[in-house]
């Protein structure tokens, strides 16, 4: 193809991009970011009349527990998985679930999902996945399994810790970015889990029942814009059901949503143990059966030459397949592995991450950042601040080089300044506790309490630290509650009662009950399950050298029963648990997942989160997008306009009135509270991370696309933009709006 026609051709599908932005479409299309993978149709081709039945049916599921076939006699390599998301996971002996031992592959923890959400930073999560497709390169994968992009629909979701947010525009635009800087860089990305996986219980049988609006608002945004954007290769289909079938043989998802209505051109892998037919499966759109051939290994060949197959529809799956291999160059196997995974570039990824995502939530009297002028003795009270998160629990975990605890930060930022002690205060919940189901949550150790109020008492400040770890929040499981565990509110009492000069700093990748806590807390900061650098960046913001800029991803509430599935009584639901069909298959138990399950009723439909608290008004301890800084921030001059294609810019000035350098998340609210169609008081449709020096200003422009404005018309399944009035409203969170103005839609 000439230049020229290249041209014209990526002009064509801009414009037909464009002109679907806000109308539904079951014309199949191909965006310019999928066109990526269609470069190579003619070869592919070539290589499909030359393939035997067999070797087709050989690249549809898993060689080993980590790949896929290639085909050998042809040149074409195998497909290279790697676990994820937060980090490229220890290589693996080829069939099973133990470490191969190797020296090498000591990998960099990031932060983990919701950690990198809270940073509002587009940025960010670009070197995110950069630094995640670096490592993987470096360890010879083609396809890292993530980002996970799921909507933090509950809580108590055991994986909440991995997806990024409760709104699915924060989530979407994270997801691009990552996407965009896994892929740039020479591997594939792998979204998961796809579609509606908001909960580990019963996650192998339950069926969502939810909308079409919601469904295409909120639970499938991240996707659809990782897809179309950033032209994401890989979607792996999640364990559960949606509206009454698999998503591993899901026609509506696989063949409707994701390749006609979104043009996507790459492949859709099982979870591990997820796929459940042949037939179905395979007409759906499903590409690999991971990691075993029950269903697409003989029995396909089976179908195949009975007919209930025909070898177009294999042909498809294939052809998929090779644009990937085609789009990822392969690392031969003697150049893999040959040098730590972790290199200094990713560390410092990490701890840029890390730093930003530390979330300020509450700041007394400015008792931070720490004077260590008059602060000479300083009690570390809490297991949590002495404990490694890079692996716990079930799932993913990365075998990390180094990972810097808070109080390892701690000591090494203050060196001889400050006296440090350190006592746990509470035990850590320990993974064979959660195997022998015993609950986290029961009263404080009478011994160790009286060791944390000994330390409290004779310290200057205490700085507390309390949460959950990777053992309480894990995959295969959720949590039964918010509350803190192992009795920590009852510890906190009683160090607070003998020294009230306390700050707290939450380390957990879900909400958590802070009633008790919070009062007693001169200052209140989340830390999440923060990666490598994770104690470093704690330290800097504790002491000052970094103002916090991170915001809540999601809506800390005032008590479990406020949020929606809870308050409706649609979660948990009430069935036998038959095991869990991850567990089951490391375990290699050989009970079969009951077909039968739950039914998780969505009946919130769009009201998610914030969503749901400010059209309801209930008080929520701190709301999405809350985060505070040591400087202060005043914000003026806000003024829109309409483009000829119906995007709305808008421009304010934003002053930083402190005296320190410090970064703030500026995020746009649309309200259409006059609407015919039913809506939440406000939602998110843009956001910014501005830097600025003290005593500086800056004009903010940013701009609001009209696709972002469209609302899911399920009479005519197709996006629908309503015109009439709304009000714009800018803000350091959904909560604290500083200018509005009503615009014209």
């Amino acid at each position: 193809m000439s230049k020229l026609k290249l041209a014209l051709h990526f002009s064509l599908l801009t414009f037909l991009f464009f002109l679907s932005s806000c109308v539904g479409s079951r014309v199949k299309k191909t965006t310019i970011s999928q066109a990526t993978l269609m470069q190579w149709e003619d070869s592919i081709t070539s290589i499909i009349r030359s393939m035997t039945l067999e070797e087709k049916v050989a690249m549809l599921h898993g060689k080993n527990m980590f790949s896929s076939a290639g085909i050998p006699r042809l040149g074409i390599a195998d497909l290279e998985y790697a676990d994820g998301p937060f980090g490229i996971r220890e290589e693996m002996v080829p069939h099973g679930w133990n470490s191969a031992g190797l020296t090498t592959d000591s990998a960099t923890f990031f932060p983990t999902g919701s950690a990198l959400a809270a940073t509002w930073s587009i940025d960010d999560a670009y070197n995110y996945g950069k630094g995640m497709a670096k490592e993987a390169r470096l360890r010879g994968k083609d396809m890292i399994l993530g980002p996970a992009i799921n909507i933090q629909r509950i809580p108590t979701g055991g994986r909440s810790y991995e997806y990024f947010s409760e709104d699915p525009l924060l989530a979407a635009r994270l997801a691009v970015a990552y996407t965009k800087g896994v892929q740039e860089n020479k591997v594939a990305v792998c979204l998961k889990h796809y579609a509606v996986n908001n909960q580990e219980l019963f996650r192998g049988t339950v069926d969502a029942r939810i909308s079409q609006r919601a469904l295409h608002e909120v639970y499938l945004l991240p996707f659809q814009q990782a897809v179309e954007e950033a032209g994401a290769f890989g979607v792996m289909a999640a364990y559960n059901k949606v509206n009454g079938r698999w998503c591993s043989e899901n026609d509506e998802l696989e063949n409707h949503i994701l390749r006609k209505q979104w043009g996507f051109r790459g492949i859709v892998i099982s979870d591990w143990g997820g796929t459940h037919s042949t037939v179905d499966a395979v007409k759906a759109g499903l590409n690999v059966e991971m990691p075993g051939q029950r269903f697409l290994g003989d029995a396909l060949l089976d179908s195949l030459r009975s007919g209930a197959v025909s070898e177009e529809v294999v042909d498809e799956r294939v052809r998929e397949l090779l644009r990937v291999r085609f789009a990822i160059p392969p690392i031969p196997a003697e150049k893999a592995n040959q040098q730590t995974t972790s290199q200094p570039e990713q560390q410092h990824i990490a701890y840029e991450v890390a730093k930003r995502s530390i979330v300020l939530l509450k700041n007394t009297d400015h008792a931070l950042p720490i004077n260590l002028i008059k602060t000479r003795r300083i009690a570390v009270i809490g297991a949590l601040a002495d404990a490694h998160q890079a692996q716990g629990g079930v799932g993913a975990g990365v075998k990390a080089l180094y990972e810097i605890t808070p109080l390892e930060g701690l000591k090494r930022a203050i060196g001889n300044d400050a006296e440090i002690t350190y006592v746990p205060g509470y035990p850590y919940y320990q993974a064979q506790q959660r195997f022998q189901r015993v609950s986290p949550w029961h009263e404080a150790d009478t011994q160790l309490m009286t060791e944390a109020v000994e330390a409290a008492r004779n310290a200057d400040l205490v700085i507390f630290f309390a949460g959950t770890g990777r053992e309480v929040e894990t995959e295969g499981s959720d949590r039964q509650s918010i509350l803190l565990p192992m009795g920590q509110d009852e510890v906190a009492a009683a160090v607070a009662a003998v020294n009230p000069n306390m700050l707290t700093v939450i380390v957990s990748g879900g909400a958590v009950d802070l009633r008790s806590i919070q009062p007693l807390s001169k200052a209140l900061l989340m830390s999440w399950f923060n990666g490598s650098e994770g104690g470093n960046a704690l330290a800097d913001v504790l002491l000052g050298k970094v103002s916090p800029s991170g915001k809540l991803p999601f809506t800390l509430p005032m008590r479990l029963d406020d949020n929606p599935a809870y308050s409706l009584g649609v979660y948990p639901q009430q069935a036998q648990q038959n095991g869990d069909v991850f567990v089951d298959l490391v375990n290699k138990k050989k009970g079969e997942q009951s077909a039968q399950g739950p039914v998780a009723s969505y009946e919130e439909d769009i009201f998610v989160g914030y969503r749901w608290y400010e059209s309801k008004n209930i008080s929520v301890m701190y709301p999405f997008g809350h985060g505070l800084s040591y400087a202060s921030f005043e914000y003026s001059k806000l003024s829109t306009s309409t483009t000829r294609q119906g995007d709305i810019e808008l421009q304010f000035t934003l002053k930083n009135t402190g005296n320190c350098d410090a970064e703030e998340v500026v995020q746009a609210y649309v309200s259409r509270i006059h609407s015919a169609v039913q809506r939440p008081q406000k939602e998110l449709k843009g956001f910014a991370r501005i830097q600025l020096k003290a005593g500086a200003s800056q004009t903010v422009k940013m701009l609001i696309p009209r696709a972002n404005l469209c609302h899911w018309n399920e009479k005519t399944d197709g996006w629908d933009y309503e015109q009439g009035e709304a009000t714009l409203l800018i803000g350091s969170s959904s909560a604290d709006i500083k200018l509005e103005t009503t615009i014209k839609l």
